[in-house]
């Protein structure tokens, strides 16, 4: 059955590997911007106008901040340092669970995030990296490059390693379970809240709008940013063969991915402030998580690597 073309970006928000010629066909496309693409980050900003409407408390203010860090950890912490890098190790329940909790960051699915994330540190800054503000501009690398069919895809060749959990593969392709498990989770709990505690003056249409669209916004922001700011402005430690920076503040905002610099030169340790005084406070939850057993085989950079091609200050 032909399905009309208008109508495969919707079909592909609910499978993100339907792809009627192929993804190959997909990638070899130009790489441009598509306002189907954007629908899904339009209706996360609008969403947010939904306060005019809702209002603020309390509650639904420090559900919000809650849900941003630990989302962010879930990109940094699962995400990044785990699927992507492997700097540790835990078990495949665990890994299934870390995947599930990711999808609520509303950044795809783990499979895709880390195929992106692997071709970049293999390209990084070069033309073929897909969001680097050196050859395509600050805000193509900041949210531009999600709007192209080209890069929606997951390169399941970059990932053999993870591809071969069928579990694993499930929750990548259909990777909106995360942000509506999350969206009925947040109406249920409000609902509960407006029932049992009025006084707090909130509701589930309320932990919504704060929860679900404005911490989610804010994390979609904070995120983009380690691709575009975090290779235009900071410090650089490293000689390394891009534009990779270190920043204080983006490090405090993204618990600990700010000091990307660092990280370039030595990819596959847990451990990104290289420092004890470079907060790194996703290092410190994954040591924490060590300690309970929830995994093990913590990487981190060995005392050479930081001597090496440190620019002399």
């Amino acid at each position: 059955m032909n399905v009309p073309r208008l109508l495969v970006p919707l079909i592909q928000a609910i499978d993100s590997d339907y792809f009627p010629g192929g993804a190959d066909s997909v990638r070899s496309q130009p790489e441009r911007f598509e306002f189907s693409r954007s629908i899904p980050f339009i209706i996360l900003h609008i969403g947010c106008l939904g306060v005019i409407w809702t209002g603020g408390s309390w509650a639904a203010v420090v559900t919000a901040v809650v849900l941003y860090v630990v989302r962010m950890f879930a990109v940094t912490g699962l995400y990044h340092r785990y699927f992507c890098h492997r700097a540790y190790h835990t078990s495949r329940a665990m890994q299934f669970i870390f995947a599930l909790i990711g999808l609520t960051a509303v950044q795809r699915g783990p499979l895709w995030w880390a195929a992106v994330h692997r071709h970049h540190h293999a390209h990084s800054d070069e033309e073929v990296d897909v969001h680097s503000p050196v050859w395509k501009g600050f805000l193509w690398s900041h949210v531009g490059w999600l709007t192209s069919s080209r890069n929606f895809p997951t390169d399941y060749r970059l990932v053999r390693d993870l591809s071969k959990y069928p579990e694993l593969v499930f929750l990548n392709r259909f990777d909106l379970i995360g942000p509506l498990l999350l969206a009925f989770l947040l109406y249920g709990f409000g609902a509960v809240l407006a029932a049992f505690a009025p006084g707090l003056g909130t509701n589930g249409w309320q932990m919504v709008v704060w929860g679900f669209f404005i911490s989610t916004v804010c994390l979609f922001h904070a995120t983009c940013a380690v691709n575009s700011f975090a290779h235009t402005l900071g410090s650089k430690r490293f000689e390394t063969d891009d534009e990779s920076r270190n920043s204080l503040l983006l490090a405090i905002l993204t618990l600990g991915e700010g000091w990307h610099n660092n990280h370039h030169h030595y990819q596959s340790s847990a451990r990104q402030g290289f420092f004890w005084w470079e907060i790194d406070i996703s290092y410190y939850v994954i040591r924490a998580m060590g300690l309970v057993g929830i995994i093990w085989d913590i990487k981190t950079v060995p005392a050479r690597v930081i001597e090496e091609s440190r620019i002399a200050r």
